[in-house]
């Protein structure tokens, strides 16, 4: 497999780390077309721990977002300080609010967030060398943080969190759960996945595009 892609979780669950039908289905993709990748988190401790039964905190438990995340992985997973982005050619980050909650504090902060430093710092590196770069659901709002202002991107069409994206300089574009928003000029791919989705295929559709376009900007 000629192409690496990096991809980067945080943490196993929709509610407090990464959502597990976005990283399979982009895995999945990848496998599809050929395309080598490899898994990376950070050895930290995440936000919170939600319970995904009852939707509620569970105050007494802790959870290390490294650990959680190679339960995704099967155990095949790096430690995100050991990204280098000379060694990919791309770079996915699929959603779930471990990208809100830990990699980046917009939970809570919203447009004043703070972006976790051993996450920014591998995502600019890609960012910086021109190598495609697709972020999905809710990871999207990094974006303008993370690489300026006047950035295409799509997170469906919630009105908080584009408002979110538009305060902080980027430019949200509106976008059905099947389609996908590029910026040919930074070379990112953006898809709504599950903040539009209400089944896995429908996810599916929108995941499978950005992978598809991921790949052709790898061949640019």
């Amino acid at each position: 497999m000629s192409k690496q892609v990096a991809v980067i979780l945080s943490g196993c669950g929709v509610q407090d780390g990464a959502e597990i039908y976005e990283t399979t289905l982009t895995l999945l993709r990848l496998d599809q077309l050929g395309i080598g990748y490899r898994c990376f988190a950070p050895d930290i401790a995440q936000h919170h721990v939600i319970d995904h039964r009852r939707s509620e905190v569970a105050p007494d438990e802790a959870r290390n977002v490294l650990v959680e995340s190679a339960r995704l992985a099967r155990g095949e997973i790096n430690e995100l300080a050991e990204l280098d982005a000379e060694e990919f050619d791309a770079v996915i980050l699929p959603g779930g609010f471990g990208v809100a909650k830990t990699l980046s504090d917009f939970a809570v902060a919203g447009s004043d967030m703070q972006i976790l430093d051993r996450l920014a710092g591998p995502l600019v590196a890609f960012h910086d060398a021109r190598k495609p770069i697709g972020l999905m659901c809710i990871a999207p709002v990094l974006v303008p943080r993370l690489f300026g202002e006047g950035i295409a991107v799509t997170v469906g069409h919630d009105p908080a969190v584009s408002g979110a994206i538009s305060a902080m300089g980027g430019l949200h574009r509106g976008c059905r759960v099947d389609d996908i928003v590029v910026d040919f000029e930074h070379r990112i791919v953006t898809t709504p996945a599950y903040m539009l989705a209400e089944r896995i295929s429908e996810a599916a559709s929108g995941i499978f595009k950005l992978v598809d376009r991921i790949d052709e900007l790898m061949e640019l």
